[in-house]
């Protein structure tokens, strides 16, 4: 019996006519290759879980999204697909756009096995740039050993925050100000936002 949600009827009901073949289709075709997959909403799309993110569906004006959560470590599955934000299928208009069930079924279950050994999916972030520091608040931070010792014990995001907060100031009497208080802050072994750390 296939675990199903309410929500997910009510999601493909109020979809556009073109869109609730295609979104009925792709839901049976997911409950019948993964039989334990269950059906929830996240982020106000269907979504459906099989020990963890699984993969999910979504539905646009002129076309419908399908994709999987390690979409990544399926690339070489789905040759000359387009990895786009649509899902790993590309921009889905019509039943014709979809691949061959025998097709979508033996994706899924690739997808269910890495699930099944508790692959991790790669991280898509990426880390963001360190800031340069300012002449003037290394300068200052040269007149203070304790404040300069934090600051370069600091992994790269706490000093971002420092750094980005002095050079976010519009008017020169702000930075200056801020490099006085990111100075004294940090002498005392402070984070930037220690006011709300635990």
């Amino acid at each position: 019996m296939p675990k199903t949600d309410p929500r997910v009827d009510a999601y493909i009901r109020k979809a556009k006519p073109f869109a609730q073949p295609i979104l009925a289709h792709l839901r049976k075709v997911v409950h019948r290759a993964v039989p334990d997959v269950e059906e929830t909403m996240k982020w106000s799309s269907p979504h459906f879980d099989y020990k963890g993110m699984f993969c999910g569906i979504s539905a646009f004006k002129e076309h419908v999204g399908f994709g999987f959560w390690k979409g990544a470590l399926l690339a070489e599955h789905l040759p000359g697909k387009d990895m786009s934000a649509a899902g790993q299928f590309g921009r889905i208009a019509s039943m014709q756009d979809l691949p061959s069930d025998r097709e979508l079924t033996r994706i899924l279950k690739i997808a269910k096995k890495l699930n099944d050994d508790e692959v991790k999916a790669p991280l898509t972030r990426k880390p963001r740039p360190e800031l340069k520091a300012p002449a003037d608040l290394l300068g200052a931070l040269a007149k203070n050993k304790k404040a300069k010792a934090t600051f370069d014990k600091f992994p790269p995001g706490q000093r971002r925050e420092y750094i980005a907060w002095v050079i976010e100031a519009k008017q020169a009497a702000t930075r200056a100000k801020r490099i006085e208080t990111a100075v004294e802050w940090m002498a005392e072994g402070k984070i930037r936002n220690w006011k709300y750390a635990k």
